[in-house]
């Protein structure tokens, strides 16, 4: 791969023309040189190059790009080649980037962690069966108390850590340091591993006399483990945690996702719990699509680990009440990342582990399919108890559930659950409508989706770190790391500029199901077109206007606009370039400012320059080509395009990237009224053809009242979208 700094330095020393005047007679024509083109054949010139831009076009048969793509283009070079042949025109020396003597003792620590944390795995686990001390206390625990069979307890590699005394007259068990270290393990690793910590010179097991649940990543590598005390000390923590450390990150990891991810694929249902022995038991039970935030607060990292294999949650909350309003917060974030939730409250005095244990698996599931209930049912019943008479704690109630709805990203699924809390609240729509539309205007504001978006990019980056090393046989995606595709504003698919493995914008999985759609490829095109133009320019609102019903805004770019736009109603491009273009942007963006992060580097229109730079010498030819067609169209000589010319586009981006916007989403509404006015259709053919089937006698009963069910589903969500459309046609009539 070649180094970062010699492709800035090729690509700084390259003149296009210089490039293309090897190949091709260039004439001069004012800023601009001409040619007839060397792609196809042509009498008339119709291929133009730009000095000052460093590009290349063709009006005949489209073809564009920067002096790489050209060479690639012409001479049927691969981008590494391409950029190897101009550094040999212009004399510099390419530098191959090879691991580093950091990167692989990085490499190095890693694995030997791992393998410290499986041998500890087996170790713990040994110990359980066959020691005195583990066979007594330990495994009658887990025997008795927890009613785990053997089965069960070899599964989940459960363990006890022998505290090496003496024990019933038998002689002290070996401790883990002592035997990992005969072992040649290192110290340092039981160390860094959190396994251990030294005390008077000499290590000592951190879970000593506590029963062990170890902690498996996505892959079933052991990364962390949890300890139990079976003390009655109450001055003795109960349970102990392996602590964060390079293979372990409690914000990214799920107790029993190794051993749920196959049937939550298969069920497409996810069960939330929240303790190791609530999972073990359902899964004892027989229900396996069941895991665990291990008593931490959920995280945005642990729902997107469950999403890459489902979008349906169902969380199981105790009876007790002040433990399920403390809960709460995790049904926001659920819903915020476009979960579907439902929520089931176990009669009083139970948790999973104990209802598991004593019910059926078929018990287990009537009763979770007969309790489980909507947030907003869930909410309103647990919160509404004393308001009836309360003015201003119905006030609050409603709110709580406003700003729980005004986090769903799903437009359709918005306006379906305002119908349903204006019949259960008893208020109108209109107002609920306008309440969201406010919780979500102040959201964009205070700059929570560009907070948002800068987050999701951290966290690729982070992934595809770990995607890396889990090449060199590593674990690298047990920690959460999204499918491919996953999300759209944060993608970092964009940075390979040497050439390597992981192309530079190449399409991901999601992005292959993704088709162009007719009705929607202009107005997309048009985002991109000011993105890449205009994407860092600030954005000024006049007081009196709103757009996109949202209120003005102070200072936000248009690039910030655009994506939070999007973001907010759960809108994503269907053109795979365009969408691929749009991700690469604010990779690309947040390289720069990391990089300069200095007033002058921030300047727009530097920025913007340097962005449209990164674009036209990507490695992605499809991308350059079209990054050059979006920016630089050719002029059509009429007067209306004569008079639009006198006047800079810079000075009209106020009114026209949010007018673009609206669009956008009125032909994104358009398009999904379409398809659902077909899916009405066809449920409307078949409801029929199943009432004909009835009056003849034949029993299709169950068969009509789905039909039935999903032509209400249909009709519902139409309604829904018709509504919107109603709204975003008021604002553009506003802002025309």
């Amino acid at each position: 791969m070649i180094d970062r700094a010699t492709v800035e330095k090729i690509l700084d020393a390259t003149e296009i023309v210089d490039v293309i005047s090897d190949f091709v007679t260039l004439k001069r024509r004012g800023a601009n040189y001409i040619a007839c083109c060397p792609f196809h054949n042509e009498k008339t010139p119709s291929f133009s190059v730009s000095p000052s831009k460093g590009i290349f076009k063709c009006f005949g048969c489209g073809k564009a790009g920067s002096a790489v793509t050209f060479v690639m283009e012409h001479e049927q070079m691969t981008y590494p080649e391409a950029l190897k042949y101009l550094a040999r025109k212009y004399g510099i020396e390419v530098h191959e980037q090879e691991e580093s003597a950091e990167d692989t003792a990085d490499r190095l620590k890693r694995e030997s962690m791992i393998a410290v944390s499986e041998f500890a795995s087996r170790f713990y686990a040994d110990a359980l069966f066959n020691t005195a001390e583990g066979h007594s206390v330990g495994l009658s625990y887990f025997r008795q108390k927890r009613g785990f069979s053997d089965e069960t307890i070899r599964k989940f590699g459960l363990g006890w850590s022998p505290s090496g005394r003496s024990f019933a007259g038998e002689p002290a068990a070996a401790t883990l340091p002592r035997t990992a270290l005969q072992n040649g393990y290192k110290a340092e690793y039981l160390l860094s591993t959190g396994l251990c910590y030294e005390h008077g010179g000499e290590l000592v097991d951190k879970f000593r006399e506590r029963v062990i649940f170890p902690i498996h990543s996505l892959s079933g590598r052991v990364i962390a483990f949890g300890g139990r005390t079976l003390r009655e000390d109450k001055t003795v923590a109960k349970y102990l945690n392996s602590p964060e450390s390079d293979i372990y990150h409690k914000s990214r990891s799920l107790y029993g996702i190794y051993f749920a991810k196959s049937a939550i694929a298969r069920e497409q249902k996810c069960y939330l719990v929240e303790g190791y022995t609530d999972v073990i038991s359902m899964h004892q039970a027989g229900i396996e699509n069941v895991t665990a935030s291990s008593g931490t607060s959920l995280t945005t990292d642990q729902i997107r680990l469950i999403k890459r294999f489902t979008n349906n949650v169902t969380v199981l909350y105790d009876g007790d009440a002040a433990g399920i309003k403390a809960s709460l917060r995790g049904i926001n974030m659920l819903l915020e990342e476009g979960m579907i939730i439902k929520v089931v409250l176990l009669p009083d005095g139970e948790d999973p582990d104990s209802f598991a244990r004593s019910h059926t698996r078929q018990e287990i599931l009537d009763f979770l399919s007969e309790h489980e209930t909507d947030f907003i049912e869930f909410k309103y019943d647990l919160l509404s108890s004393t308001i009836e008479r309360d003015p201003i704690r119905k006030a609050e109630l409603i709110r709580d559930i406003i700003d729980t709805i005004a986090v769903i990203p799903d437009q359709i699924a918005r306006s379906v659950y305002i119908e349903q809390c204006a019949q259960r609240l008893g208020m109108k729509e209109d107002v609920l409508f306008a309440e969201v539309a406010r919780v979500r205007r102040k959201r964009i504001e205070s700059g929570q989706f560009e907070q948002r978006r800068r987050e999701e990019a951290a966290a690729r980056r982070a992934a595809a770190q770990e995607a890396v090393r889990a090449a060199d046989g590593e674990d690298g995606r047990e920690y959460g790391a999204p499918a491919a595709g996953d999300g759209a504003y944060g993608q970092d698919n964009a940075g390979s500029f040497g050439g390597d493995a992981a192309s530079a914008g190449s399409p991901s999985l999601a992005e292959a199901a993704m088709n162009p759609v007719p009705l929607l490829d202009p107005v997309e095109r048009e985002l991109v077109y000011y993105l890449l133009k205009f994407g860092e320019y600030i954005l000024t609102f006049d007081g009196s206007k709103t757009y996109g019903a949202e209120a003005p805004v102070i200072r936000i770019t248009v690039a910030e606009y655009i994506s939070a736009q999007l973001q907010d109603d759960g809108l994503e491009l269907q053109n795979p370039l365009y969408r691929r273009m749009f991700q690469m942007y604010f990779s690309f963006r947040d390289q720069l400012l990391e990089e300069d992060s200095s007033e002058a580097g921030r300047d727009p229109e530097v920025l913007q320059g340097r962005i449209l730079r990164q674009f036209v010498n990507c490695q992605d030819p499809q991308v350059s080509v079209a990054v050059v067609d979006i920016t630089e169209a050719k002029y059509v000589i009429n007067v209306k395009e004569y008079l639009k010319s006198q006047i800079p586009e810079r000075n009209t981006i106020d009114i026209n990237v949010p007018k673009a916007v609206l669009v956008y989403k009125l032909k994104y509404v358009e398009h999904a009224c379409s398809q659902l006015m077909a899916e009405l259709g066809r449920l409307q053919s078949g409801s029929a053809r199943d009432a004909a089937l009835s009056a003849s006698g034949q029993d299709e009963q169950s068969s009509a009242e789905l039909a039935e069910s999903g032509l209400q589903k249909t009709m519902r969500e139409l309604k829904a979208l018709l509504q919107a459309k109603n709204m975003i046609v008021r604002e553009l009539n506003r802002i025309s």
